[in-house]
C-alpha cells in the first residue's frame, strides 16, 4: 500500500513535487502559509490542509520545501507538530548548509522521527521527469526502504551517504560550478556590449568552446583528487598562460569601465598561487588557494 504523503510548501518547486506525487497515485495533502498558492494542487486532486498539524497528521512521509532552515523550524517546531512527527519520515528538501541539515536531522531523531536531507538540482519542470536530479542523505536503509515514493520525484535521484550535510554540501558544490558559468557568461557579456560584438556571436562560440572548456574542468577536478600539482606530460595548461591572459581581460575591462569586483577576487587567487612559485605548475595548483582563506 502507498504511504500518504505531506508536502509542506507550494511554491514553484512545492507545487511541482505535489504533483509528480499526485500523478504517480500517491494520496497527497499540501499546506502553504498562503492557502491561495495551494489551492490549484487541490483541483489536481492533493487534500488541503489548514493547519501544518492537519497537514501532517495523516501523512506517513512529511516532505517540506520552504525558504530555508528556519522556516522549516517555524513550521515544524511547534509542540504539539513535533509530537505529531514521531514514527514519521521528514524528507528535507529546503536550501541549506550542511550543518543546518545535520542539527535538523538530531533535532528529527530526538523527536522520534526518519530524516533525510535533500538538495534538488533541478528546475521546478524537470520534477517527475526521467532528468529530475535529487541528492539525498541521512540514512541508507531509510533511503532504500523509499525509493519507490523518491522515484515519482525524478528518474536522478541519488543516495550520497549517510552523513545528513553531504546532499547540501555537494549542492554548494554544484552552484558554485554554475554560478561560475553564469558570472563568466555576465563578464562575456559585457565585453561583447563594451566591444559592439553582437550577442549571437558570443553564443555560437561558446557553442564551439563549451567541450574544451568541459574537458578542462572534468581534468581539474581528476587532477585535484589525485593531488597532481606538478606540471607533467599530460598537463593541459600551466597556471603562466592563463595569467597572461588573464591580464589581458583586466586591461580591457579597466579601458572600458566593466566591473571589476569577481575578476579582482580571480586576480588574488592568481597572485597567491603564483606568489607561492606555483606559476608554471597546473592550473590545478589554483586548488590549494581555494581550499582556505587568504
Amino acid at each position: 500500500m502507498k504511504p500518504a504523503i505531506t508536502v509542506l510548501g507550494t511554491g514553484r518547486m512545492g507545487s511541482a513535487l505535489a504533483r509528480a506525487l499526485l500523478q504517480a497515485g500517491y494520496l497527497t495533502t499540501v499546506w502553504n502559509r498562503t492557502r491561495q498558492k495551494a489551492e490549484p494542487l487541490g483541483a489536481a486532486g492533493a487534500r488541503l490542509a489548514d493547519t501544518v498539524l492537519e497537514a501532517v497528521g495523516g501523512a506517513q512521509i512529511v516532505i517540506v520545501n520552504v525558504s530555508d532552515y528556519a522556516a522549516t523550524a517555524a513550521v515544524l517546531r511547534g509542540n504539539d507538530v513535533a509530537s505529531a512527527l514521531r514514527g514519521k519520515l521528514i524528507v528535507e528538501l529546503t536550501s541549506g548548509t550542511p550543518d543546518g541539515a545535520r542539527e535538523s536531522r538530531e533535532w528529527a531523531t530526538a523527536q522520534g522521527a526518519g530524516y533525510l536531507d535533500g538538495a534538488i538540482l533541478a528546475t521546478p519542470d524537470f520534477i517527475g521527469t526521467d532528468a529530475g536530479t535529487i541528492l539525498m542523505s541521512g540514512s541508507a536503509e531509510t533511503f532504500e526502504a523509499n525509493k519507490e515514493v523518491f522515484a515519482a520525484l525524478g528518474g536522478n535521484i541519488q543516495f550520497v551517504g549517510d552523513d545528513a550535510g553531504l546532499a547540501n554540501a555537494l549542492d554548494a558544490a554544484m552552484l558554485s560550478l554554475m554560478w561560475g558559468a553564469l558570472f563568466g557568461t555576465l563578464h562575456g557579456i559585457a565585453v561583447c556590449k563594451a566591444e559592439r560584438i553582437d550577442l549571437g556571436e558570443l553564443g555560437r562560440q561558446w557553442a564551439a568552446t563549451a567541450p574544451v572548456i568541459e574537458g578542462l574542468v572534468a581534468d581539474l577536478i581528476k587532477r585535484t583528487h589525485a593531488r597532481r600539482f606538478e606540471s607533467d606530460e599530460e598537463t593541459l595548461s600551466t597556471i603562466s598562460p592563463h595569467y597572461g591572459a588573464f591580464q589581458h581581460l583586466l586591461e580591457l575591462m579597466q579601458a572600458r569601465r566593466i566591473d571589476r569586483s569577481v575578476a579582482d577576487g580571480y586576480q588574488a587567487i592568481f597572485q597567491r598561487a603564483i606568489k607561492a612559485g606555483h606559476l608554471h605548475d597546473d592550473f590545478a595548483a589554483m586548488a590549494q588557494f581555494m581550499e582556505q582563506p587568504a
